[in-house]
């Protein structure tokens, strides 16, 4: 049997699994799946014939190499900074490998080796990125194809809640790593451009300058832009575009009550706030206003900020218990971004019985026969459950279709890649509408930019 190690099985893992899980004996697979915690992975698994489970630690190297040895091809599904060692282990073994991550420039030092080897290293082929890279692709070679000049392209994704859960005033709930909500958007000023302009959205100003996205049968969505919007502007062939904007989509209302918590500090992770453990919520929240003997936390955060009391803002902060002295951070040494994700994750978190959202839009615009022309397409994908995610449908089975194809020699491409050739992306993408995971797109009037961001 052909054998696929599977690394780690984590909540994006489950339809990875179900996928390969499925094919095994039409394709004469066997699946292993190793992870220092083996709990998850059996519950993947069940008694299946085709299947097994590993302890496997990626820091006993003797452990990992025996595991990669062994196999035919594997798919790392650890964190983004262990991918690495398991990259390395590939290349010496001449095994392909494949991952939802983004691509670090440790892994592209890996792309004469992995040539040299014949070896396979395909990244970012989840959801953002990954199906964000095909699906933009497939229209970009099709206008390009039929002679068009691409002019605009604009390309937004959110991980939110469904719409039979949305039960809160954010109309938002933890789909993925808090972490990565509570700290988005810092680093550095926000950059892409705009009808030919550089422009730039420093972080203390980046949620109050949205976008506003309609997608049909789910409502109006916003989105602020993304910290570095021209990172695939020549991988997309587009370096001669005049107007190039990623962003991240929220529900409107949302960009504009983060806000507050950016213009408070409570977002910064650069440092760590004393006796926190000992704090309550509401002393979390009197850290960051000025001192008054007579004054409410709640009065001073209105005056600071000038929020008046029948503004939605102002139920939605009421909403998250910021205010409440009892509750305890229980948090030491910890940064302003910590404890506040703690706080949210009290509100935010999924309930067992809610499901989840992934939303895409892309926005594409080109002269054609001297006419300017748009192509608005959209994707929208639920969950099924706390389980079968659409986080873990939208990001597993592009890496499990991935694994397979290399695994048959229908991708032969050696090198650290992603997948933005039709040998890649043709495939993934017609198999996906099989599970009901497919863009809708409209010819809409050439719009040009966004006056929100001009």
């Amino acid at each position: 049997m052909r054998k696929i190690l599977v690394i780690g099985s984590g909540k994006s893992t489950s339809y990875l699994i179900k996928y390969l899980l499925y094919k095994s004996t039409s394709e004469n697979l066997h699946i292993t799946i190793g992870d220092i915690n083996l709990e998850n992975a059996k519950k993947l698994i069940g008694n299946h014939k085709n299947a097994t489970t590993i302890t496997l630690d990626i820091f006993n190297e003797n452990s990992r190499v025996e595991a990669v040895k062994n196999a035919d091809i594997v798919v790392s599904m650890l964190p983004a900074r262990f991918h690495i060692e398991v990259a390395k282990d590939c290349v010496t073994y001449k095994k392909h490998m494949v991952t939802a991550s983004y691509t670090s420039p440790e892994m592209h030092a890996l792309d004469e080796a992995a040539k040299a080897n014949g070896v396979v290293l395909m990244k970012e082929i989840g959801v953002d990125p990954g199906i964000d890279h095909m699906s933009a692709m497939q229209v970009l070679d099709r206008i390009r194809d039929k002679g068009g000049k691409i002019i605009l392209f604009e390309s937004f994704t959110g991980g939110l809640v469904a719409p039979e859960s949305d039960n809160n005033l954010w109309n938002y709930k933890f789909t993925w790593n808090p972490r990565n909500v509570v700290v988005a958007g810092q680093g550095g000023a926000a950059k892409f451009l705009q009808e030919g302009t550089y422009k730039y959205i420093p972080y203390n100003l980046l949620f109050r300058r949205t976008e506003f996205l309609d997608v049909d049968g789910f409502g109006r969505f916003e989105a602020y832009a993304n910290r570095d919007s021209l990172k695939y502007q020549s991988v997309y062939g587009l370096d001669n575009i005049k107007t190039l904007y990623r962003g991240t989509m929220r529900r409107v209302g949302f960009s504009r009550a983060w806000n507050i918590f950016v213009a408070l500090g409570m977002t910064d992770d650069s440092y760590t706030i004393d006796d926190s453990e000992n704090m309550s919520y509401r002393d979390f929240v009197n850290a960051f206003l000025p001192y008054s003997p007579s004054d409410s936390v709640e009065l001073k955060l209105r005056h600071a900020l000038k929020i008046e009391q029948d503004d939605i803002v102002w139920d939605k902060l009421v909403e998250l218990d910021i205010f409440n002295a009892e509750k305890r951070v229980e948090l030491k040494k910890a940064t302003p971004a910590q404890i506040l994700q703690k706080i949210l994750m009290d509100s935010w978190t999924l309930a067992e019985n809610d499901k989840d959202m992934i939303v895409m839009y892309h926005k594409f615009g080109y002269e054609l026969n001297g006419k300017k022309h748009q192509i608005d397409a959209t994707m929208v994908t639920l969950g099924e459950d706390q389980t079968y995610t659409a986080m873990a449908k939208t990001v597993g089975l592009p890496v499990a279709m991935a694994t397979l194809a290399i695994l048959n020699g229908k991708i032969k491409t050696p090198g650290v890649q992603i997948p933005i050739t039709k040998e890649v992306y043709e495939p993934i993408l017609k198999e996906l509408k099989d599970f009901g995971i497919q863009f809708n797109e409209k010819e809409v009037p050439y719009l040009g930019y966004n006056p929100l961001n001009n």
